[in-house]
């Protein structure tokens, strides 16, 4: 039995439409990553870390863009948090102020993509952290450090997220 608990909140059509394209992105990174283990490339993990950092670091110049003072974690929070990315995770205990912004999400569309597949649990918990390289390198195009706490790959109820400035030496 699975100690993996992820249930959809109930919520609007353009809601579950998001979390089908979020799913199909997962199914993609998922299934490219197990043909490459199973062809036998050595470095799989890497590879698809690598370019999903690249993705992070992309998204992140864009969030970075929108913000009137990206030095302020109020305005990244702005950027990156939108209404349907909160909606589709089902994220509450939102905090901002200039130098953090935590948010736990309750729900994982990447999660339930790769339940679907079949993965095991362990290959879950691994594609969930590779998934998170791009959250890493959103924080690093930000100029801010991600912590990544609780998550339901791993079996635990959310997700706890924590972006922080970097420290400074």
């Amino acid at each position: 039995m699975s100690k993996i608990t992820n249930i959809a909140n109930e919520v609007e059509e353009k809601i579950d439409i998001n979390r089908a394209q979020i799913e199909h992105r997962a199914t993609w990174m998922a299934l490219i990553f197990d043909e490459m283990r199973k062809a036998g490339i050595e470095n799989a993990e890497q590879i698809v870390r690598k370019a999903i950092k690249r993705t992070g670091i992309y998204h992140g110049s864009l969030f970075k863009a929108q913000c009137a003072d990206p030095e302020n974690c109020v305005d990244f929070r702005n950027a990156f948090l939108g209404d349907v990315g909160v909606s589709s995770f089902n994220m509450d205990n939102i905090k901002a102020d200039h130098d953090n912004v935590n948010v736990d999400f309750h729900y994982c569309a990447l999660v339930n993509a790769w339940q679907k597949q079949g993965f095991d649990e362990e290959t879950i918990a691994l594609l969930c952290d590779m998934a998170m390289d791009g959250d890493r390198g959103i924080a690093e195009a930000m100029g801010l450090e991600l912590d990544l706490g609780d998550t339901i790959a791993k079996g635990c109820a959310s997700c706890k997220l924590h972006f922080k400035k970097t420290e400074q030496e």
